[in-house]
């Protein structure tokens, strides 16, 4: 199956990674299959695409016409059984191993035969994904970055028994979507999350030994190093559960290395999770505002 032949992009998983999946799928003009658990979180991801959307009309990135086009190819469905329509599926779940092998089986059992099934894990082993299903060799990677809609990278995660085709129709795809795919090998943590939570584990220790305040330690990666967001605030716009869920995992499959300090702890344990909690390392307003 070549890129041409993607109508319809099933997209698992409505949250803040998969409705942002589902926003520049659907504003590459591919209709979109976004499912969750149930139909009412479906819409919910439909609305928060919708709000995404209208953000980009007033700042006058998009225009109204774009935007309503956009919105009406994203079609909100409960559970998989509409993935039989799909020419692409995505996973976008909680990054869980048991939870992704479930969905993976049921995607297998969903999708039609020969359809590649990608998922957007961070850190998981793509492999252990591959061999829930009867088609290891169109399963693959997609690893998007948060927010979807604004990130350029995608990692392509091939595993050893990747079909070559299905891993360049996934790159394909995401160059058909406006992103700039580089391809990884199934190594734990793959390129860019690796890389990224070991700066983010070492910003957290320099917080917590009192070297110098979140901002300012991010102030030094951003003006020092040219990054465009410090470490610091990333952790807080991906979600402290999250990277501390990473760092458990790649502390069990490299080593002590990702061993996550104990203010990441501290900090998930009191519920401070970051941009969408309203606390992490800094103080978010509910319109999204850091203080």
């Amino acid at each position: 199956m070549g890129i041409e032949a993607l109508k319809t992009i099933g997209v698992l998983g409505a949250g803040q990674m998969g409705g942002g999946i589902a926003q520049v799928v659907a504003q590459g003009g591919r209709r979109v299959l976004l499912a969750d658990l149930d139909l009412a979180r479906a819409e919910r991801g439909r609305d928060l695409v919708a709000k995404g959307l209208a953000k980009l009309v007033e700042k006058g990135k998009l225009d109204a016409p774009s935007r309503d086009a956009a919105l009406a190819r994203i079609v909100p469905v409960a559970g998989m059984e509409a993935f039989a329509e799909a020419d692409f599926a995505i996973e976008a779940a909680t990054e869980n191993l048991e939870l992704k092998r479930k969905l993976m089986r049921g995607l297998d059992q969903a999708c039609r035969e020969g359809v590649t099934i990608a998922s957007n894990t961070s850190s998981i082993s793509i492999t252990l994904l591959a061999a829930e299903t009867s088609r290891p060799q169109h399963v693959v990677g997609m690893h998007f970055m948060n927010p979807v809609p604004v990130m350029k990278l995608v990692e392509v995660v091939r595993h050893p028994g990747s079909d070559p085709a299905a891993v360049a129709l996934a790159v394909a795809l995401a160059d058909k979507l406006g992103k700039t795919p580089i391809v990884v090998a199934d190594a734990p943590g793959f390129a860019s999350s690796r890389l990224g939570l070991a700066l983010g584990l070492e910003a957290m220790r320099m917080v917590e030994q009192g070297v110098a305040s979140a901002a300012d330690i991010d102030t030094a990666m951003k003006l020092g190093y040219g990054h465009p967001m410090g470490p610091l605030e990333l952790t807080d716009l991906v979600g402290l559960d999250v990277r501390l869920g990473i760092a458990d995992y790649l502390t069990s499959a490299i080593g002590p290395a990702f061993a996550p300090p104990e203010i990441l702890r501290a900090k998930v344990a009191d519920g401070k999770l970051g941009k969408k909690s309203g606390e992490g390392f800094y103080t978010w307003t509910a319109d999204g505002k850091k203080r």
